[in-house]
């Protein structure tokens, strides 16, 4: 007695002194309205471990090993803080105080950690744990009984009035746990009676409407790599069920990592037992990479530092040397490049993409270097034509009685890349799903009512937050004959592609494939003589680690506009809203083509390794939007020529100077466009 005297002591000091004492008083005042009377008053503690520990160190090890027991006795001592300091006059008795400990973090100790792909589960302690994953599917949100009121059938019994039995909620607990009809008297063993109008449905009397109880899949992180480029292996995955309940519904969301804290418990459902976790805190989660820049890449950034274009010229011409000679299609390695770099996991801020689609005759090669490419993004994803790109619905197997949303290759991409392959081998009906989702960046999911127990059909929106890589074969001509006429200056037969589809991509790259034969062939053999070993001394000097640890460091960097960069972005786009808009058959441009410019400027100036964009960043940006848009639409009054980012092969330094000349030209090329045809060109630039 004089050890739970001293614990409630203890309980009573730290929240004292960690402010949950002052947050639950303001509680009661929210519910002691005396025009409401409840059965079950719920209270939410936020408890920090740690904190605990420096207060009592008894307290701190129940908290971590026995929460059941710790709840327990933070619900003493908030009914005694009630009625000492009479805060709610409506509660009689403890049971009415239901109170839920809510740990923000636990110790960082292997013991305190869950690992996804560990079994058994059912050999894990059930106390709180810290588990890291990827939310793979999750239901609607649905009602759960929180709490209810029993009464004895017996009149004479002193338990047929007041508040003696109530039922809560505990973790692991089923429905029927909660609420069921075989309930006896503790006093006389009568049967007992719920009180109807005192149940408590999440939080609220019943009667109102509250959905309040949300079931989600999550699964080991590395699950996805079986799904992108990596070889397979061995491990097994297994998801797992959280249970996320009242203010912590809707808090995740399908694709994106979380750090969960929980307690996890077995739910019976005869005959079956399923291991599943009640959450107690959920927060986003981010994987921390190295990120170190290796010193050849270092050594590149101080040679290349005369030139702005220079240090990714180089990059970009040397990357994927494993699959293609350094120098070809340089200009598609480097919108590949800037797309990597503008895919984050988790990000909070209005996301960027940067969606690419390669016209090609020869789609295996592409479809080489862009499998080569997925494997160094944050997070990627191929896509097969036969499976699921956006949800598929099935029936929960919780007994929860709502369907379960499962995630398509797009949402487990999220904030990575999703790789299509070749659109030639998608049905119309998928082209049709892509072009929707290209345009409006969200996917809706329909619930048949009958099938799933709803009164009505319903339709749920979630958002795409993923860049798309696709290819397509020029050399694969539709059926439909175009006339030679209909045929615009500088635009190209898009093959396999619909037109419409293609306009919906940001980035639209041709790569030609003018003295490529020679170089691949050489390359195919001696990979085939000596597979494995590096072919070029780019190969050994810049390797695919350097340019993981590159990508990762440059996606962490925080960038902001200088003034000249976004006054020829705005000028830009403004002279080219204006010219095509009044000629040819383009659209009118819209706001998302604006917000491709600043992306592509500000990805050009992370890949550079900087953190303020400059007009040579914007130059890049210009220059390959205005050869997409050709390729879209057709030429505008500002020609450029087809590969006019790498204008020339880059083998010495005198070629690079040589681009950087033409570079020049191009940027002064691209200021007359804008000081002709920008509504308040004036704003822009000057004459000189």
């Amino acid at each position: 007695m004089a050890e739970l005297l001293e614990m409630k002591v203890a309980a009573v000091s730290y929240l004292d002194r960690s402010g949950g004492l002052r947050r639950f008083i303001e509680d009661c005042k929210v519910l002691g309205d005396p025009q409401q009377t409840e059965a079950v008053y719920r209270f939410c503690i936020t408890v920090n471990p740690s904190d605990v520990i420096e207060t009592d160190a008894r307290l701190g090890d129940w908290v971590l090993h026995d929460s059941f027991r710790a709840t327990a006795l933070f619900q003493s001592v908030c009914f005694l803080s009630i009625k000492t300091l009479s805060l709610i006059e409506k509660i009689d008795t403890e049971n009415q105080v239901n109170v839920v400990l809510k740990l923000m973090q636990l110790p960082l100790l292997p013991g305190y950690m869950l690992d996804l792909h560990k079994f058994p589960r059912v050999c894990s302690p059930m106390r709180p744990q810290a588990l890291e994953g990827l939310a793979i599917a999750m239901t609607r949100v649905t009602k759960y009984t929180q709490g209810a009121r029993f009464l004895c059938t017996q009149g004479t019994c002193p338990c047929s009035t007041g508040f003696h039995h109530i039922r809560v909620h505990t973790p692991g607990a089923t429905e029927s746990a909660t609420v069921r009809s075989s309930f006896t008297c503790k006093l006389c063993s009568s049967p007992l009676r719920e009180d109807m109008k005192s149940r408590v449905l999440g939080g609220i009397p019943h009667g109102a409407f509250m959905t309040d109880k949300q079931m989600v899949e999550m699964i080991d992180a590395r699950a996805v790599d079986i799904l992108s480029t990596h070889p397979p292996h061995s491990l097994r995955y297994q998801s797992v069920t959280l249970f996320l309940r009242d203010e912590l519904c809707d808090s995740m969301k399908i694709g994106k990592l979380y750090r969960v804290v929980g307690i996890p418990a077995h739910v019976h459902q005869w005959p079956h037992v399923t291991w599943s976790i009640e959450a107690s805190s959920v927060q986003p989660w981010e994987p921390k990479s190295p990120g170190a820049v290796s010193s050849n890449f270092q050594s590149l950034l101080v040679v290349t530092s005369c030139s702005p274009w220079r240090f990714t010229a180089v990059m970009a011409s040397m990357f994927g040397s494993p699959v293609v000679p350094p120098g070809l299609y340089s200009t598609l390695k480097l919108c590949l490049l800037l797309s990597l770099v503008q895919t984050r996991e988790n990000e909070q801020d209005s996301p960027h993409y940067l969606d690419v689609l390669a016209l090609s005759s020869d789609t295996l090669i592409i479809d080489r270097l862009m499998t080569y490419s997925l494997a160094l993004a944050s997070r990627g994803i191929r896509h097969q034509a036969s499976g699921e790109m956006l949800a598929t619905l099935s029936e929960d197997e919780h007994g929860a009685g709502t369907a379960n949303i499962h995630a398509g290759a797009a949402f487990l991409a999220t904030g990575g890349i999703c790789l299509l392959g070749d659109l030639a081998t998608y049905r119309k009906d998928k082209l049709e799903v892509l072009q929707s989702v290209l345009e409006t960046r969200t996917a809706s999911v329909f619930f048949p009512a009958k099938k799933y127990g709803e009164d009505t059909d319903q339709k749920l929106s979630f958002s795409i937050q993923c860049s798309f890589w696709a290819l397509g074969d020029t050399g694969a001509h539709a059926k439909r004959t175009v006339k030679g006429d209909s045929i615009i200056l500088g635009s190209m037969e898009m093959g396999s592609v619909p037109a419409q589809l293609a306009e919906t991509f940001g980035l639209v790259v041709q790569c030609r494939h003018n003295r490529t034969l020679l170089p691949l062939t050489v390359h195919t053999l001696r990979h085939a003589i000596t597979p494995g070993d590096p072919l070029y001394p780019a190969s050994m000097q810049f390797t695919t680690q350097d340019y993981q640890d590159l990508l990762d460091h440059a996606r962490s960097l925080q960038v902001e506009l200088s003034p000249q960069a976004e006054r020829m972005i705005h000028g830009y786009f403004a002279a080219s809203r204006r010219l095509r808009s009044s000629t040819g058959p383009s659209p009118l441009l819209s706001a998302a083509y604006f917000r491709l410019l600043v992306s592509m400027a500000e990805a050009h100036c992370k890949l550079s390794l900087r953190t303020r964009v400059s007009v040579e960043d914007a130059v890049v940006a210009v220059l390959l939007c205005e050869a997409s848009l050709t390729l879209k639409y057709g030429a505008s009054a500002l020609t450029i020529p087809p590969e006019a980012v790498f204008p020339c092969d880059l083998h010495d330094f005198e070629s690079l100077h040589q681009r950087d000349m033409a570079l020049d030209q191009l940027h002064q090329q691209i200021l007359h466009f804008i000081y002709a045809y920008a509504p308040g060109a004036a704003n822009y630039i000057t004459e000189e």
